[in-house]
C-alpha cells in the first residue's frame, strides 16, 4: 500500500450512518495514519444534516490549519453542507454519497458549490446512490467525478481493505493541495 504523505495536513475523516466499523477503509486507513482525525456524530443511527454539519463545523473551527476532508455516504452530504465556509479546507475526497433525495434535504445542497479541488468517487451499483446520480450531484457540487465500477457503497461490505484506489485518489488531491498550500500559510 503506498501512503501519500499528508503531514502537512489535518485530514477529518467523516463517516457515514452507522459509523465506519473496522472492515471499512476509513478505519483502516486512521490504522495506518494515525493522526487522521474521526468525526464523531451523537447519533450514528440518525440522518441529521444540520446536526451532523455542525459537529463538522466545530471539529473546522478548533484549527485553521489547512485540512483535507475524507468524506463517506451521508458523511459527504454533512461536508458539502458544512465546508463551504471555511477557506483553510483545501481539498475534499467525496465517497459513495447518500442521495440528498433520499433523505429530504436536496433543496440544501442543490446550489452548493465546493470551495475546494473536490473528487466524487461513485459506484455503478451503490443501492444509496447509483453512479450516474452521484455524476449529477458532482455536476452540481463542482467536484471531479470518478466512477468505479461496480463496488456496491464502496464501504465494508464491499471487501476492498485498504482501499488503493482511494488512497490514489487522496494523493492526487494532495498534490493539487501543495500547490496552494504556500499561499494558504501566508494568509494565515
Amino acid at each position: 500500500m503506498m501512503l501519500p504523505d499528508l503531514s502537512d495536513y489535518r485530514v477529518l475523516i467523516v463517516p457515514g450512518l452507522n459509523d465506519s466499523g473496522p472492515g471499512h477503509w476509513q478505519t483502516r486507513w486512521q490504522v495506518h495514519y494515525p493522526a487522521f482525525e474521526r468525526v464523531e456524530q451523537d447519533r450514528w443511527d440518525r440522518a441529521d444534516l444540520i446536526g451532523w454539519s455542525q459537529r463538522l463545523t466545530e471539529k473546522l473551527q478548533q484549527s485553521t490549519r489547512p485540512v483535507i476532508i475524507v468524506a463517506h455516504s451521508f458523511g459527504c452530504l454533512a461536508s458539502v453542507h458544512a465546508t463551504r465556509r471555511f477557506p483553510h479546507v483545501v481539498a475534499a475526497l467525496l465517497v459513495a454519497p447518500a442521495d440528498p433525495e433520499k433523505f429530504g434535504v436536496a433543496h440544501l445542497l442543490r446550489d452548493a458549490r465546493m470551495r475546494c479541488p473536490t473528487i466524487m468517487m461513485g459506484s455503478e451499483n451503490d443501492p444509496w446512490m447509483v453512479a450516474h446520480r452521484a455524476a449529477y450531484w458532482a455536476d452540481c457540487w463542482g467536484c471531479g467525478f470518478v466512477n468505479v465500477g461496480a463496488l456496491g457503497h464502496i464501504n465494508a461490505e464491499s471487501a476492498l481493505g485498504d482501499w488503493e484506489q482511494g488512497l490514489q485518489q487522496l494523493g492526487r488531491l494532495r498534490a493539487v493541495a501543495d500547490v496552494c498550500l504556500p499561499s494558504l500559510r501566508a494568509s494565515c
